[in-house]
């Protein structure tokens, strides 16, 4: 069972690497090395626990009177347990990606929709914020364009997690609101939407080569509310990539310094990313690129009014459980997504 699954060969894989004797030479990459270890011995344990669990049932199943509703409808729960402790265990061990394993980055944008846009941007960055506390992920919220009026205008996030692109990926593309408008004298149905961007944390030591010479960096006084050095020092950081015109920005209450490494790290993986994709014939794991936040686009549709329902246009997962989606339970979702095809 497991070795046609491949688990073994990757546990036997972290572990040769684990014991390397310059394994401490670079300590950043030594804890890299042995979290994922520990990811594939805990998935290792979880399978056996399946088999055994399975295995159990099959026993029972035989000894079980279908006219006994109370001892089958225990039995049944049991089985239907067990099948989701399987999906989820499935889905880990699909994450086999060329970053999957790696942190994330997340970048929030408001799309097509005026002021409902940026709030409907600002409901998606606290939706995520609780999906990564379900996770047990670290998240740090790196940058935040405030709007006026309301919600914001963008944010970018970076997570720390195993295995937190490879989950993340599924949440790539644009996202749609549909609701009655808090900011419409009428109280009008609108639709808005957003772009969600993921991309990969890539080590300086494994990432594109980046000249300076192709990097525009400019800096400028961050805006918005902030520790005091805000408005009052240039510590935002504006970086060009020349070649390919991309622009990434970072602002936040630290230093220059550590801005500029932020957005260092989002330029590489949204390099690594349009690398990825002009491949895209060989590797269909990293897709993205810009595209507009408007109608046609989306990937998700969120409906408030005048019905409840979250529903994902790839693979047909819904759920009439809108809040419990806006509150971070976002599993039903990426679980189908990197299901599919598998």
């Amino acid at each position: 069972m497991f070795d046609g699954l491949g688990l073994d060969e990757k546990k036997k894989i972290s572990e040769k690497t684990s014991t390397a004797p310059d394994l401490w030479d670079n300590p950043k990459k030594a804890e890299v090395i042995l979290k994922e270890l520990k990811y594939w011995t805990d998935l290792g344990d979880k399978w056996k626990d399946i088999k055994q669990k399975a295995e159990d049932i099959e026993a029972l199943s035989g000894m079980i009177d279908q006219d006994n509703g109370e001892e089958y409808s225990e039995f049944e729960k049991d089985y239907k347990k067990l099948e989701k402790i399987f999906q989820k265990a499935h889905v880990e061990l699909v994450l086999n990606g060329p970053y999957d394993k790696n942190d994330a980055i997340m970048v929030i944008s408001s799309g097509t929709g005026g002021v409902d846009a940026q709030d409907w941007a600002a409901i998606l960055l606290r939706m995520y914020l609780r999906y990564f506390e379900k996770k047990g992920w670290k998240a740090n919220v790196t940058d935040k364009n405030v709007s006026e009026e309301a919600g914001i205008k963008s944010a970018t996030i970076e997570i720390k997690g195993m295995m937190a692109y490879g989950f993340l990926k599924a949440e790539h593309g644009t996202h749609r609101l549909v609701r009655l408008s808090p900011f419409n004298a009428k109280n009008l149905r609108q639709t808005s939407f957003a772009l969600v961007e993921v991309l990969p944390i890539i080590p300086e030591s494994e990432a594109v080569d980046i000249e300076e010479k192709d990097l525009r960096i400019d800096t400028y006084r961050a805006s918005g509310a902030g520790g005091q050095h805000v408005n009052t020092t240039d510590s935002a950081v504006r970086i060009t990539h020349i070649p390919t015109g991309l622009v990434v920005t970072c602002q936040s209450e630290r230093s220059q310094i550590q801005n500029r490494a932020q957005a260092m790290n989002v330029l590489r993986g949204r390099l690594t990313q349009k690398m990825m994709e002009e491949k895209k014939e060989q590797i269909s794991e990293l897709k993205g690129g810009y595209k507009e936040a408007a109608w046609g686009n989306q990937i998700r549709s969120y409906v408030f009014q005048p019905y409840t329902m979250v529903k994902d246009h790839r693979t047909n997962a819904e759920t009439s459980q809108v809040q419990d989606v806006m509150d971070g339970d976002l599993d039903m979702f990426v679980e189908a997504y990197l299901l599919k095809g598998k």
